[in-house]
């Protein structure tokens, strides 16, 4: 089985730059929010997921300077979803009512593609609390 770390380079190579310790810290930050009985087989898939949706959303491995300007809007709308972008009149327009649109305890995870993922796994894993016809 491969370990958090491993699933983590794997899946989240935009942050190849980013060193092996400070990652590690992110995942053990990461790992109370994860529960091992809950995802199973999948449990060190959702934890890096989970940890790379967190590091993108912290903005960690950007240091503020761009190499494009569509790098430039990548790093100031991490928590906001780019909705326009023109170049000539230099104008952005930002979606942000994602967050208040989505009144969801999981709106802040489709925000990034990592908390998309983690949600579709644990979707497919977990399954919510249901009434199977309960008699009144």
């Amino acid at each position: 089985m491969a370990t958090p770390l491993e699933i983590f380079r794997l899946v989240a190579t935009e942050f190849a730059a980013v060193d092996d310790t400070t990652v590690n810290m992110w995942i053990d930050i990461t790992t109370p929010l994860v529960s091992r009985k809950r995802f199973g087989k999948v449990y060190e898939q959702a934890l890096a997921l989970l940890t790379a949706h967190r590091m993108k959303i912290a903005a960690v491995g950007t240091d503020g300077t761009a190499n494009s300007e569509l790098d430039e809007i990548a790093i100031v709308g991490a928590g906001f979803r780019v909705a326009g972008y023109t170049s000539g009149g230099e104008s952005v327009s930002y979606n942000g009512n994602v967050l208040t649109t989505q009144l969801s305890p999981d709106a802040e995870y489709t925000q990034t593609v990592y908390g998309v993922q983690y949600l579709t796994l644990r979707d497919l894993n977990i399954v919510s609390i249901t009434n199977a016809g309960e008699r009144r």
